[in-house]
């Protein structure tokens, strides 16, 4: 079947990811229902994959996934417009070394600690969630008549919705869904199109997080803030909706 000039196509993408973080430097704070106020600076984290037993219908959403809706104009410029949402998990790792600034209940604090999950647990894994706006760009590489390859690079930023997990000083609290910052991307791909409604693609990502507004204790009356980098390899399969031919 061959690719004719199109109206424009919507298309949708299903896919999993592995994620990678830079260190950031986490603040948290409690001067209501409790007296905290410290730092950790460069904190390490990882990602889940969870990817054991994903084919089943109700693991679907238990790894980390992506999924996508977007429409190709299919005019000279070859743009498209995409709204994201990027299933990631962000965990602090446990039993690390960093150091520690700050107070904790009157007590100051500033040395190298290791921090066990009985101090503070900190997991981004319902997730660390991105939901993005974005602009996308198709540059066609190669064409037969069943199959086309493109590059896809794509520009964009959100919100996070995310749900944290998180332990302070024994105050546990198992999260819920808010908005929790911003995040701004920009990641670069290849599109395999096969017999014009199917394809798979795959895409290196890398964003700019900022959590502003992390709530933590089960009274949500602790703050956790922090900005990192991840680095973020998609792997998608999805399906064209093309309108029609000009």
């Amino acid at each position: 079947m061959k690719f004719g000039k199109q109206r424009g196509s919507f298309y949708f993408t299903w896919g999993y990811n592995r994620d990678w973080y830079t260190k950031s430097t986490i603040h948290f704070r409690n001067t209501t229902t409790d007296n905290y106020d410290f730092t950790f600076i460069d904190a390490k984290a990882h990602d889940r994959p969870d990817l054991h037993d994903f084919y089943k219908l109700d693991n679907l959403t238990v790894p980390q996934y992506d999924m996508n809706l977007g429409y190709f104009f299919n005019d000279k410029h070859d743009l498209g417009i995409e709204l994201s949402w990027d299933h990631l998990k962000y965990i602090v790792t446990d039993n690390q070394m960093m150091h520690v600034q700050g107070q904790i209940r009157g007590h100051q604090i500033d040395k190298d600690t290791l921090v066990t999950p009985d101090f503070v647990h900190l997991q981004h894994t319902n997730g660390n969630n991105y939901l993005m706006l974005n602009l996308v760009k198709r540059q066609k590489l190669w064409q037969s008549k069943a199959f086309q390859l493109s590059a896809i690079g794509k520009v964009g930023g959100g919100p996070l919705i995310s749900y944290t997990i998180s332990t302070v000083l024994g105050n546990n609290d198992e999260g819920y869904f808010h908005y929790h910052g911003m995040v701004a991307a920009l990641s670069a791909g290849l599109k395999l199109d096969i017999f014009k409604y199917f394809f798979l693609q795959t895409d290196l990502q890398g964003a700019w997080v900022d959590y502003t507004n992390t709530r933590l204790g089960a009274d949500h009356q602790g703050l956790a803030t922090h900005h990192f980098y991840s680095l973020q390899y998609k792997y998608q399969f999805g399906f064209n909706f093309p309108l029609g031919k000009r």
